[in-house]
């Protein structure tokens, strides 16, 4: 585990990114939409020595195992509209495809360790666009199953994600919208409404919070490109009295933790081999870069084993998770199993969020971590 403070961070963070309840209400006439969980787990408190653990379980959305579809649907529509030049009347799937009908054909292509290739695949087959989707080399046979049930098109790119990114980004033209949720020069627009999309799990947490009548002390995040950390912080602390924010990656890809340390973006070549591919990137979005320096007070580094342990706990508790999804409780447990609870300031009165941002994404690898399948954790 590498465990770094940030000595950035400041008490308040001005955000090019959005916490609307506005967006909530959009996904709320999306067909399918749920309030995800936020689930109390006291047993696993009391062993990590915290006074109370809430996990945000968003292992489904919309039929998919994982949050992304919040990210996706949002950018699409906000990109689809400009497009358009105007805002269709609508209030379903349906009547929204109808709407769009006249543009066909479309295509969004994207590029993806898994969850958000597969996302902006089914927002396209609902849609009625087609879709191309990138992945890096060793992206698990599961994964890309998943995204061509959606009627895309996979190509595997003998490279990183960073390579399936810049690939993808030349297939813009008038007929294909490129939906990243990075950003680089020139664009910048759809990475931000995929992050204004996430929203929706924050303002959700707030009403959740507001029930119990607690507020968090720390909450973890998964930083990958950026997006959801993006998301985090500017829901948090772009107010007076927030809480410790900690931002998770792999050990060996830890891009965000080496561009705060330099305060500037910087490029980790890989290649990388983490389980959670999620996870894998090599370069913070630099529309996202400046929220997480200035908002993040701690970056954890961990390994698959991190990952994995949180994945039997959650087993253990009646909650599937991935290993890009378990890596946020994956990383508490570490800085508890080091002694460094207190180093980040909690104890046995703190309040600690974690996100659980999918399902089992790889069930291969899943049966072989936690010892059971899926179906058998939740008792099917």
């Amino acid at each position: 585990m590498i465990l770094k403070r940030n000595e950035r961070v400041l008490e308040q963070v001005d955000s090019p990114f959005e916490s609307d309840p506005r967006i909530l209400e959009f996904h709320k006439r999306l067909d399918g939409y749920a309030t995800t969980d936020l689930v109390d787990l006291p047993r696993v408190a009391s062993e990590i020595g915290i006074g109370r653990l809430l996990v945000k379980h968003e292992a489904e959305r919309y039929g998919l195992p994982a949050f992304k579809m919040l990210g996706a649907s949002w950018a699409i529509y906000r990109a689809v509209c400009d497009l358009a030049g105007q805002e269709p009347v609508w209030d379903t799937f349906d009547e929204l495809a109808a709407a769009w009908a006249p543009l066909l054909p479309l295509r969004l292509a994207a590029a993806t360790d898994g969850n958000h290739g597969r996302a902006v695949a089914s927002m396209a087959r609902r849609m009625g666009f087609s879709a191309s989707i990138w992945v890096p080399i060793g992206t698990a046979d599961a994964r890309i199953a998943s995204i061509e049930s959606e009627g895309a098109t996979v190509t595997v790119v003998d490279g990183t994600y960073d390579d399936a990114v810049a690939i993808s980004a030349l297939e813009a033209d008038d007929h294909t919208l490129v939906i990243s949720d990075t950003s680089w020069e020139g664009y910048e627009d759809v990475p931000t409404w995929v992050a204004d999309g996430y929203s929706t799990i924050m303002t959700e947490i707030g009403v959740q919070l507001a029930e119990l009548g607690v507020e968090p002390d720390a909450v973890f995040v998964q930083l990958g490109v950026g997006a959801l950390g993006a998301a985090v912080v500017t829901y948090f602390k772009t107010r007076p009295d927030s809480p410790t924010i900690v931002g998770v990656e792999p050990s060996d890809a830890n891009c965000v933790m080496a561009a705060v340390e330099v305060n500037e973006i910087v490029t980790l070549p890989g290649p990388f081999v983490s389980h959670m591919v999620g996870l894998n990137c090599g370069t913070v979005s630099p529309l996202a870069f400046p929220v997480l320096r200035d908002g993040l007070d701690w970056m954890v580094g961990i390994d698959d084993e991190d990952a994995y342990e949180a994945m039997r706990t959650y087993a253990a508790n009646g909650l599937v998770s991935g290993e890009t999804g378990s890596s946020g409780l994956g990383a508490l447990l570490a800085i508890a199993r080091a002694g460094k609870l207190a180093d980040v300031g909690l104890g046995p009165d703190s309040t600690v969020i974690v996100i659980n941002t999918e399902s089992a994404t790889d069930p291969e690898n899943y049966l072989r971590v936690v010892g059971k399948t899926p179906e058998e954790v939740i008792g099917l």
